[in-house]
């Protein structure tokens, strides 16, 4: 308990505490709008603060070693997987130009029904090529193989697989080939 004097001193010192502070923040004040005033002197907004904060951000965090690595490996990622699209489109168009070849002169639909076209050399061929390239890719990328794949490696081993196809030279059709 606190005795009389005591708690008149302690009145007196907190009064005196408000008054400090009331005059600390009127100086403050007065130092913000000062501030202000020469921002908007200088040309200075708001607008161009958050600018200039977000532009010096961004370079921080470009040049990191983390954000470097990142732009590397994902724009490799990205040339490989423009390069086995590219493989697979080809060869798509390729089979479908020797589907288109063995028609001579006909179209597809006029000269093949369905059934027949699907039981066709060609067809199975293309359709093996297709699932053994899915499970592969399955395999390597999510299936029951955990021991290792990462997305670059199906990729490396699409394109190459892609391209020993178009390398090993022109196909030679089989007569079966050419009864569609």
């Amino acid at each position: 308990m606190l005795s009389e004097e005591e708690k008149d001193e302690l009145k007196a010192e907190l009064v005196q505490l408000e008054d400090e502070i009331t005059t600390l923040r009127q100086v403050l004040s007065a130092k913000e709008r000062h501030l202000v005033e020469i921002k908007q002197k200088l040309g200075m907004n708001l607008m161009n603060e958050l600018k200039q904060n977000f532009s010096r951000g961004w370079h921080d965090v470009q040049t990191t070693t983390a954000y470097k690595k990142t732009h590397e490996t994902l724009s490799h990622a990205g040339q490989k997987a423009t390069a086995a699209f590219s493989n697979v489109g080809t060869a798509i168009s390729k089979k479908f130009g020797d589907m288109r070849s063995h028609s001579i002169g006909y179209s597809i639909r006029h000269s093949i029904s369905m059934p027949a076209m699907r039981n066709s050399p060609t067809f199975k061929s293309f359709e093996e090529r297709v699932e053994t390239t899915v499970t592969s890719l399955k395999t390597k990328v999510g299936g029951t193989n955990h021991s290792g794949g990462s997305f670059e490696e199906v990729l490396n081993s699409t394109a190459h697989a892609s391209s020993q196809n178009a390398s090993g030279g022109p196909r030679q059709t089989t007569d079966e080939e050419l009864q569609c």
